[in-house]
């Protein structure tokens, strides 16, 4: 009896699991088979950088508009709709040798990609019960963990095989499974949009949004300092660094390209080792605490390496970070997932999402310009330390929080009791939805 209760109360967490897994595994074949493609037609290492600068440019296209139409919009069917239009537009990819081509395409389908994850964000969110998420979240994190892994594989075994553009239509292929996949999904917000006219995307309600969001900041300073610290030092300080790491390898340590792989294969068992240290713990921990603990074990992988004068420490420290990333990610989902309100949920990840893709810009190119004119190594521990610093900054105010969660459950208010109040109060807050 207890056994099909459990089936039925995971039936669709696991469906969208293996979604997911799907999109992740292709989304890793088309990542590596895309870079070999612009490498082969150009022979041009700034070819292929310029792919690096179409994500952050494509979200400063869609994320300020987006999120006004995910909150007005039935969530799993734009998810659908995003994966065939993705597989549609990844089908186009080889047919033409033009690199704007590409170019162009590529863009189309990275702002797909853009409102896709805030979408399925808040889907995962409606789907899945409070007590569910901090397990799903580490499931979650144990399979991004292992497409990182087999989906490399995989391109290889195809491009043994065949060649790169098999790999994109294999890409292509997993892409549209996804969506059908999305589709044996339960319909949460059936009729819900047709009674309301539908997403209506004048400019004066997205510039309402903008405002929503806004005050929605003013009004939970913490919550909103958590999430935009956690995206800067994980999304904007990491990528930042990550843009000089294979250079600081090669030319800093003076590793040769297989060390390098070395140094990759040994980031991919410290995340496989950390996904599955945190499914262990997933639910018995706070989320403050893997959040605190998982920056601050991130931040001290990357000051290693960064340090590092020869491999062993190198290795360490990539080994280090890697383990760390599962608890971060997993930790900080929980925390989205309970705090933000679901009814904004889409403008509230578009507006922080437009806000990294401008940091990462900015800050990739400081970065690259204090290599190329001062000193590489200078300048990745100089990214390092700010990372190290905002972490101890997110870390110290998750603790303070944990504190006066512990002090208000000493009054009588249970841990849990307090978290639902926070969100209560927060949807209260935040007003009607738009």
């Amino acid at each position: 009896m207890k056994r099909n209760v459990w089936l039925e109360k995971w039936k669709y967490p696991f469906i969208l699991l293996f979604g997911i897994g799907i999109s992740n595994v292709g989304g890793w074949i088309y990542f590596i088979a895309l870079n070999l493609i612009v490498y082969d037609m150009t022979q041009s290492a700034l070819a292929v950088s310029i792919l690096y600068l179409i994500r952050p440019l494509s979200t400063l296209a869609s994320n300020l508009w987006a999120g006004s139409l995910i909150d007005r919009t039935n969530k799993r069917s734009l998810m659908a709709i995003l994966d065939v239009a993705r597989a549609g537009l990844i089908v186009l990819l080889p047919l033409n040798s033009s690199i704007w081509y590409i170019y162009v395409l590529v863009f189309f389908i990275q702002m797909a990609g853009s409102v896709f994850g805030p979408a399925s964000g808040t889907y995962i969110t409606m789907l899945i019960p409070p007590d569910q998420r901090p397990r799903f979240n580490s499931l979650n994190a144990l399979i991004g963990s292992g497409a990182f892994l087999i989906g490399p594989a995989i391109a290889g075994l195809l491009f043994l095989a065949g060649s790169p553009v098999m790999a994109i239509y294999i890409n292509a292929a997993a892409m549209f499974l996804s969506g059908l996949i999305t589709l044996l999904m339960p319909n949460l917000e059936k009729g819900v949009f047709a009674q309301k006219g539908g997403a209506r995307l004048e400019w004066s309600v997205i510039r309402a949004d903008w405002g929503t969001v806004l005050r929605f900041y003013r009004s939970h300073i913490y919550i909103t300092a958590v999430c935009l610290l956690f995206g800067a030092i994980m999304m904007v300080m990491a990528s930042a660094v990550d843009s000089l790491e294979a250079v600081f390898a090669l030319t800093v340590l003076g590793l040769t390209e297989s060390s390098y792989g070395m140094l990759v294969s040994v980031s991919g068992a410290g995340i496989i080792a950390g996904a599955l240290v945190n499914t262990l713990v997933a639910g018995r921990v706070p989320s403050a605490a893997l959040i605190g603990l998982g920056v601050l074990g991130v931040s001290g992988g990357y000051l290693l390496y960064a340090t590092s004068s020869a491999f062993g420490m190198a290795a360490a420290g990539f080994f280090i970070l890697a383990f760390f990333i599962a608890f971060a990610n997993a930790g900080f989902a929980t925390f989205y997932q309970n705090n933000i309100p679901v009814g904004m949920m889409g403008r509230f990840g578009s507006m922080n999402g437009f806000i990294e893709a401008i940091l990462i810009m900015l800050t990739t190119i400081v970065l690259g310009l204090w290599a190329e004119w001062g000193s590489l190594q200078v300048a990745v521990i100089a990214g390092v330390i700010v990372m190290a610093l905002l972490s101890l900054v997110l870390g110290g105010l998750l603790w303070r929080k944990v504190i006066i969660v512990q002090k208000v459950s000493g009054t009588g208010i249970s841990v849990q009791q307090g978290a639902a109040y926070t969100t209560i109060e927060t949807r209260r807050e935040s007003g009607p939805e738009q």
